[in-house]
């Protein structure tokens, strides 16, 4: 990124002058050109009419225009129509013959004729003015000008009205020396130049708020908690810095309703204590056990209240880990515990395969990965996601399987129920907070587990998703690679 573009507005009305002033100087420089060369071509033209009038009426030739009669033997080659043999002539000769008639109305008449001898061009006479109502004198003066625009060291022989050949010189008329310097190739590739470094102004003007848009996307995915370094054009500093007093502000008021959350969890623990210790003085058992449920739920609630607005505020910075560690270690403290989980040590990896004209759907194969699998994320939030999705498999199935597999892209954590009659329930539907199924009546939760795994897994750039499965459902947790 270019560090002189301090300001947008100021670099928007740089650029638009800049474009304006280049445009103005290419046209002038174009324009310039293109008026120097019809100058040129006109004073040609106007010489060929002075031409004439020196060939048919004996008048002086003009100025830049010379004439000698040809020697004998060349005079002989001219009148026999062999010019690329008279001497003096542009080798390899390329022979252009144009007659004029005097008379243009008379059937037949008088004619003075020319010969353009040139050692690259034959000249194209279709572009002469040679019909009846066409003067002969400004017919003359278009060949004159046709020598000016082909300029080159061309010869040209003409025969007056007296019937003398002669030759005729024009180097300061019709040569290439004689011809005006012509800016208009420079022009355009000027222009050309100014439109792309204009153009990489805007683009160089564009970058940081394309980055800082790409910022704010990954903010919701590990982004953190430090604040955005203010960079970039003026205007974007003080969008940043807006955006960093409102996230900050976000970010204080979830810390306020944790504070606050945990005040109440604290202030109501007391007495839910006292409760609790004053429940078996109550004689009907019946009684007892509803007001300790009653009283073990109101607190559960507020707890997961609390450890949900803690996943939404993220105050866990992230870092580089390994996953298969991390959840080998989930399954061992549940086993330590004697709960029924269980981990399948077979890491597999899938690709994705091609299409073909026999198969209409896509293949996939799976391959063994034995390497550890590095992501960047946050260790304790992950492993409470998981613990989330365990103790749900737990508690409506008979055992938990955990797996893991792997793309190129995301790592998948798969935990797989036997729960048997929650398979006709669509967990996916489970997932927004207190979202809680018809089965789960005798069941210990609050509906906010499987939100906050859900909440951490797009976190890390994931999702968390329920697949049917043969013996129950299944879980997939996915995350983000990294290394």
């Amino acid at each position: 990124m270019m560090d002189y573009v301090r300001s947008i507005r100021f670099a928007g009305v740089a650029t638009v002058l800049a474009a304006f002033l280049s445009g103005a100087f290419a046209l002038f420089i174009w324009l310039g050109s293109a008026d120097a060369w019809s100058d040129h071509v006109t004073r040609a033209r106007h010489s060929g009419a002075l031409l004439y009038d020196a060939l048919v009426y004996g008048a002086p030739l003009p100025d830049g225009l010379t004439a000698r009669p040809l020697s004998p033997p060349d005079l002989q080659f001219a009148e026999t129509g062999k010019f690329e043999r008279v001497s003096d002539v542009p080798r390899p000769a390329l022979l252009t013959n144009i007659a004029v008639l005097l008379d243009p109305e008379a059937l037949s008449g008088t004619s003075i004729q020319f010969a353009l001898i040139s050692p690259n061009v034959i000249y194209p006479v279709s572009e002469l003015r040679v019909d009846p109502a066409h003067d002969p004198r400004d017919t003359v003066g278009e060949i004159i000008a046709l020598l000016a625009r082909y300029c080159g060291p061309a010869q040209l022989l003409a025969k007056d009205a007296s019937g003398t050949w002669m030759r005729i010189s024009g180097q300061s008329i019709w040569f290439c020396s004689a011809a005006p310097p012509d800016y208009r190739l420079l022009a355009a590739v000027g222009a050309a130049v100014a439109l792309m470094l204009l153009s990489g102004l805007v683009v160089n003007a564009a970058q940081p708020l394309m980055q800082f848009a790409d910022t704010l996307r990954a903010q919701r995915h590990l982004g953190g908690t430090q604040s955005l370094a203010p960079r970039g054009p003026a205007e974007l500093r003080d969008i940043i810095a807006a955006f960093n007093t409102y996230r900050d502000m976000e970010r204080q008021h979830l810390a306020e309703r944790a504070m606050v959350l945990s005040g109440v969890s604290h202030d109501l623990g007391t007495p839910a204590t006292r409760l609790k210790l004053r429940a078996p003085l109550i004689a009907d058992p019946d009684l007892r056990d509803r007001i300790e449920a009653d009283i073990d739920q109101m607190t559960g609630i507020i707890e997961s209240v609390l450890a949900y607005t803690r996943s939404e505020l993220s105050t866990e910075e992230p870092r580089q880990m390994s996953l298969r560690s991390l959840v080998e270690a989930i399954v061992a403290d549940y086993a330590d515990t004697g709960r029924p989980v269980i981990f399948e040590n077979d890491t597999r990896v899938l690709v994705e395969g091609g299409r073909s004209i026999f198969m209409s759907r896509q293949g996939h194969s799976a391959f063994g990965e034995d390497s550890q699998i590095i992501i960047r994320g946050r260790p304790v939030a992950l492993r409470r996601a998981i613990s989330n999705l365990v103790d749900n498999a737990l508690n409506y199935g008979r055992r938990a399987t955990v797996r893991i597999e792997t793309d190129a892209t995301m790592a998948h954590i798969l935990i797989e129920d036997e729960g048997g009659a929650q398979q006709d329930i669509d967990l996916n539907a489970m997932l927004e907070p207190f979202a809680r199924g018809e089965n789960s009546g005798t069941t210990a939760g609050f509906g906010l587990g499987l939100t906050i795994a859900s909440t951490i897994a797009v976190e890390h750039q994931g999702e968390l998703r329920f697949e049917r499965s043969q013996s129950g459902q299944c879980a997939r947790l996915s995350v983000a690679r990294g290394s």
